[in-house]
């Protein structure tokens, strides 16, 4: 229950029946649950259905929610286990305070008043601005809100950015400059009903598994699959064309395959005519992209281009997606603009079958970018640098247009700022940028340069540890809510206990220290519906109108997609079927893509491509799966993904412990030699800290209009580890074994 006092009946009235029908089978008599709650997995942007079992405020294991419409039971291992970190003996539960000697206990009062007088202490001397605010993606939409909303008006500051920096918003960058909205087109349903399935830079099979199911109902109904991807994943083993590009040279696929288009007149010329914008600026800009040139840039044979472009341009039906491998680079805007043109150029959007979607990584990854924790966004996806949003919030509000700060900076800009010492406070709440960001190593300097450091946080994160004050929060079931998944439909998470001992909800404590900044005025909510009942508000009339949604209807419905913007309108499961894009001129927007290479490309000292992913055991920073035993044991730690050819090159053999060197970093790792992957390409993945964080080799360097960092692609060599290495590996393997046991 969301409040102890509130019975079940009077709960039911309020939020709606959450209590399972399902019968309960398969436990023990003295286990057998108090009652199964329906919420959603708090992993990846799938946020597949699930009942967690309670038992006594405990969740003691789940049952599979079969009426669930997206995954009907469906789970990855990740979803299976998750229920298993809620009462994990590492919780936090009490405020901690750091002393010479490490942390000690303290009380609320205490750790709440050190925090408020830092801050104003902090801004008196140095001005609002130099107090930042960091969050993640992996909060409902009702704490998204709500942490966009009190670092504008209770921190006053513009530097509020979040994790989703690194996750979405090159994704957001390109949707919005084709379409004018930042959203997949289409529900998952198209997918099976699509002939050709292109799907570039996603990991389906590990970082998605349960969307893989939709992909087999295509394959079964015969559809072809085109995978694009430097490493032959689990789902591209099984695809008709495998395209292993090099590192960071999709765009020049995209344009060669769009120069096919072109020249076989595979073209939609009736859509493009009537519905498009730039075309024969586009059309000119790829005439000499040929498919040798771009097999000489990406490692591909010219003839598996041409192929591809065939079976592309004469498919009836398609549906393309894409995830973070074209996108965490400095040009990966670019590259999301660059398939989008393929998918445009040929009509393919906006009708049964045809779609095209962006794969959203973190659990609310889709929400949480649409309401407000970014420093360039208000709520509705609105832009906080125009005029009309920002009256549109300012009234929402309360407040006048000075009140409101402008765009901040972002991420990677917030901790360049430390460095220069802009910025001396900070707030970071859900987000474990110490494994996250690129170039960690920079980042723990900038995290010891601050005067002060509060973290908001369920687990001792690594992030955590070099906190001034650690405020105890809440796990994704212990807070009411709502989430938006990867295809825009809004579901409900659901309350299923209460946050542990002396923890407290993550919206208690934003809006305790909001009272005390003396803002109490501007965040007077009941709970959280309340907040998102001001959400709706917020966002009606922007391209994210949530107005005509409420957790009745999402109750009723099982969730309700996004745009629906008065009661009534039956939500938006498939984008543009009037033809018409969320551009002012209803047009759909086609961008040249020029090709340019990375930021850093191998050269004679770092001779190799490094590249960075998932697995499918781990999510995120790892700090969630980490502790998890099974998920451990299943993969303790990160190995290095090398070809045979370049392992026979280097004298290196299976299981060999190897260090890799960037010019940011080095991390030793056991080798994993393996078919799979380009010979010019290592690979690592990216879910452990410290010395075994993946993201000490990567680099600093953003795509201009995202600002996202490129993740995917550094320049690095290759060397056999020395015993003290080799040693320190071992025992580190050994500990990360007996904590999560």
């Amino acid at each position: 229950m969301a409040n102890p006092s509130t019975t079940q009946d009077e709960y039911i009235a309020r939020y709606g029946p959450h209590v399972s029908d399902t019968p309960v089978s398969g436990w023990t008599a003295d286990m057998v649950p108090d009652e199964l709650v329906k919420t959603h997995c708090c992993f990846c942007g799938m946020q597949c259905g699930i009942q967690l079992a309670v038992k006594d405020n405990k969740v003691v294991g789940f049952e599979p929610w079969e009426e669930f419409p997206f995954n009907e039971g469906r789970l990855c291992p990740k979803g299976v286990k998750r229920y298993m970190q809620t009462h994990h003996p590492d919780r936090l539960t009490d405020p901690l305070i750091r002393t010479e000697n490490g942390f000690r206990k303290a009380t609320w009062d205490e750790a709440l008043s050190l925090v408020v007088s830092r801050i104003k202490d902090i801004q008196a001397r140095k001005g609002n601005n130099a107090f930042a605010m960091m969050s993640g993606v992996s909060l409902s939409n009702e704490k998204s809100y709500l942490v966009g909303k009190f670092a504008r008006l209770a921190l006053r500051t513009a530097n509020l950015d979040y994790n989703g920096r690194f996750c979405m918003v090159s994704a957001g960058g390109g949707n919005k400059k084709a379409f004018g909205i930042d959203r997949t087109a289409n529900s998952w349903e198209d997918i099976p009903k699509a002939k050709v399935i292109f799907l570039s830079g996603t990991n389906v099979s590990e970082c998605f598994p349960t969307l893989t199911h939709y992909i087999w109902q295509a394959r079964d109904n015969g559809a072809q699959l085109i995978v694009v991807d430097p490493r032959v994943t689990p789902i591209a083993r099984t695809a008709e064309y495998h395209l292993a590009v090099r590192p960071g040279t999709d765009s020049a696929l995209n344009q060669a395959l769009l120069h096919e288009l072109v020249r076989n007149d595979w073209i939609d010329h009736k859509f493009v005519t009537e519905n498009c914008k730039g075309w024969e600026e586009l059309k000119e800009s790829v005439r000499e992209c040929t498919p040798e040139w771009a097999g000489a840039i990406c490692g591909v044979e010219p003839a598996l281009i041409r192929r591809v472009a065939e079976v592309w341009g004469t498919a009836p039906t398609s549906f393309l997606m894409h995830a973070r491998g074209i996108e965490q680079h400095t040009k990966g805007v670019e590259n999301v603009l660059g398939l989008i043109n393929l998918v445009l150029a040929t009509g393919r959007i906006g009708r049964e079958g045809c779609g095209y979607g962006t794969i959203t990584g973190q659990g609310n990854g889709q929400g949480g970018r649409e309401h407000g924790h970014k420093c360039d966004q208000l709520p509705g996806n609105r832009d906080i640098e125009n005029p009309e949003h920002r009256a549109h919030i300012c009234k929402v509000w309360g407040i006048t247009d000075d009140e409101l700060p402008h765009k901040g900076k972002t991420a990677v800009e917030i901790f360049e700022a430390i460095h220069e010492g802009e910025i001396a406070g900070l707030i970071n709440i859900c987000c474990n940028p110490l494994v996250s960001h690129p170039d960690t190593n920079y980042v723990r300097e900038a995290v010891g340069k601050m005067e002060f450091f509060c973290v908001i946080d369920f687990f001792m994160s690594e992030t955590a540890r070099y906190a001034d004050v650690i405020l105890p929060g809440s796990l994704h079931e212990e807070e009411e809510g709502t989430s938006t998944t990867a295809e825009a439909r809004v579901v409900r998470i659901r309350a299923a206990v209460t946050p542990p001992a002396n923890a407290r909800t993550d919206t208690e404590i934003l809006l305790e220290i909001a009272r005390r900044l003396d803002a109490e005025d501007k965040f007077t909510y009941a709970d959280n519906r309340a907040i998102f009942e001001e959400l709706r508000a917020a966002s009606k009339g922007g391209t994210a109108d949530y107005a005509g949604i409420t957790w009745e209807r999402i109750e009723k419905e099982m969730g309700v997609f996004w745009p629906c913007p008065e009661i009534g309108h039956p939500g938006t499961r498939r984008l543009f079927e009037n033809g018409r894009s969320y551009h002012p001129d209803g047009k759909f927007h086609l961008h040249p893509t020029p090709y340019r290479p990375s930021f850093e490309v191998p050269d004679a000292e770092y001779p190799l491509y490094y590249t960075t992913g998932r697995s499918v055991y781990h999510y995120l920073s790892g700090t969630q799966t980490r502790r998890i035993k099974f998920l451990v044991e299943k993969c303790p730690g990160p190995v290095c993904e090398m070809h045979p050819m370049l392992a026979e090159k280097l004298g290196f053999k299976e299981r060999q412990i190897v260090t890799l060197e960037t010019r940011r970093g080095s991390i030793t790792v056991p080798l994993r030699v393996t078919e799979g992957i380009r010979p010019d390409t290592v690979f690592v993945p990216y879910h452990w800290a410290e010395r075994l964080a993946a993201n000490q080799l990567t680099v600093r360097a953003l795509d201009p209009i995202s600002k996202m960092p490129e993740f995917k692609v550094a320049a690095c060599r290759v060397r056999a580890a020395n015993k003290e290495e080799a040693d320190r590996l071992r025992a580190e393997w050994k500990t990360l074994i007996q904590e999560a046991s």
